[in-house]
């Protein structure tokens, strides 16, 4: 860690603000990650296209439809 920090004390004030932004940016990211659950309301949803479809080809369909 000390390397780091003789580093950024290396650089000019407005580079070692963008490491400051870049940081929280990063610690922002985790947190936000940490928040979200995982959404399984969907499971089921092509159940009705089971005999009609092969599991490959209602992979593709869903795409399909979700415009992907």
């Amino acid at each position: 860690m000390e390397d780091l920090h003789k580093l950024i004390d290396e650089l000019p004030p407005d580079l070692q603000q963008e490491v400051v932004d870049f940081i929280q940016f990063l610690l922002s990211k985790r947190t936000a990650k940490k928040g979200r659950k995982l959404r399984q309301d969907w499971g089921g949803g092509l159940e009705e296209y089971r005999r009609q479809y092969k599991t490959l080809e209602l992979q593709k369909k869903a795409m399909e439809w979700r415009g992907d």
